[in-house]
């Protein structure tokens, strides 16, 4: 899942991203009120976590004009603001959820937890022919057959899937998954690519991750057919090969 923590306490921030880290997510960490609402605007991020007192734009405005931008994405208030009416206030706003400080970091990734099992069905299960990734139980299946992947290959393959039908840059890839400035001397993207493929068995090659030359990569819309006929290649090859044995 792609969280965003807007926290203009760089320390906080960092010991919250380790700590949602390690459930498989990927976070993107702002530290302002402006920064927030740009990022939430251009990411629709699955969760926000929003800290109420912070500079450039306080946290309860940064709230509103989040909910101007997108109805229905989770936001999680957590702030040292135990007042009754700022929570009534931010509730009222659109938060889905109040937390005050300090807090317990078990019971916040429990919380989160809850709040993205109330997303809709399709957006927890991405499909892709016989390709399954659920990006609630951070888990990828094959025709019925589970595969294990790095967290790093598997937060590439949901960026895949979520663009479905769209040239993925490589560009993109690094700022998205490795939270990389792009440079011109690595190869990684392209590395991590060939891992997918050799695991997820994507043969011929590309069938399932297409190489757009010169630009990334996209999973398309018409993979079931594709898969459909490497399938039906297969099985008229197979007597071939067999009578030329004999």
């Amino acid at each position: 899942m792609r969280l965003l923590i807007a926290e203009d306490d760089k320390a906080l921030s960092l010991f919250l991203r380790r700590g949602l880290e390690t459930e498989g997510h990927r976070v993107h960490s702002v530290y302002d009120g402006a920064q927030a609402v740009e990022a939430f605007s251009n990411e629709m991020p699955d969760l926000t976590i929003l800290d109420l007192n912070m500079p450039v734009k306080d946290g309860e405005v940064a709230l509103r004009e989040m909910r101007r931008i997108h109805e229905e994405l989770p936001v999680l208030v957590l702030t040292g603001r135990n007042e009754v009416d700022a929570r009534v206030r931010c509730l009222d706003n659109g938060a889905d959820d109040f937390m005050t400080k300090p807090f317990s970091l078990l019971e916040l990734l429990a919380r989160c937890r809850a709040l993205l099992r109330r997303k809709r069905e399709g957006q927890l299960m991405l499909r892709a022919g016989n390709l399954e990734l659920s990006r609630l139980d951070h888990a990828v299946r094959r025709s019925g057959r589970s595969l294990s992947l790095t967290n790093k290959e598997f937060a590439l393959l949901e960026h895949l899937m979520l663009n479905r039908g769209r040239c993925v840059t490589r560009v993109e890839l690094l700022e998205t998954v490795w939270n990389m400035v792009p440079v011109q001397t690595t190869n990684i993207v392209d590395v991590y690519v060939n891992y997918l493929r050799h695991k997820l068995a994507d043969m011929p090659p590309g069938t399932l991750i297409r190489t757009v030359r010169g630009k990334g990569y996209m999973i398309p819309f018409e993979i079931e057919l594709a898969i459909q006929g490497a399938e039906s290649r297969s099985a008229i090859s197979a007597p071939q090969n067999v009578a030329a044995q004999c």
